[in-house]
């Protein structure tokens, strides 16, 4: 279990993810990855307490469009 992994995605979510950005969910999560490679982290250490990283990152879009995050 990686806590420091899933700290990062979710610090990382609240840094990159924009209501007004236009950018995939795809081009956001490989962003993603490649952020945390420069920083030391492997997708399995993401992955393995969140579960995909891709469907976090789907998921904090569709509650910002639905107003429900600052």
């Amino acid at each position: 279990m990686s806590s420091r992994g899933t700290n990062f995605l979710f610090k990382w979510i609240a840094n990159n993810i924009h209501e007004t950005d236009d950018t995939s969910v795809a081009e956001l999560t490989e962003m993603l990855f490649a952020d945390a490679k420069t920083l030391g982290f492997s997708r399995l250490e993401i992955e393995e307490d969140t579960g995909s990283a891709s469907e976090a990152i789907d998921d904090a879009r569709r509650y910002q469009d639905a107003g429900l995050v600052d």
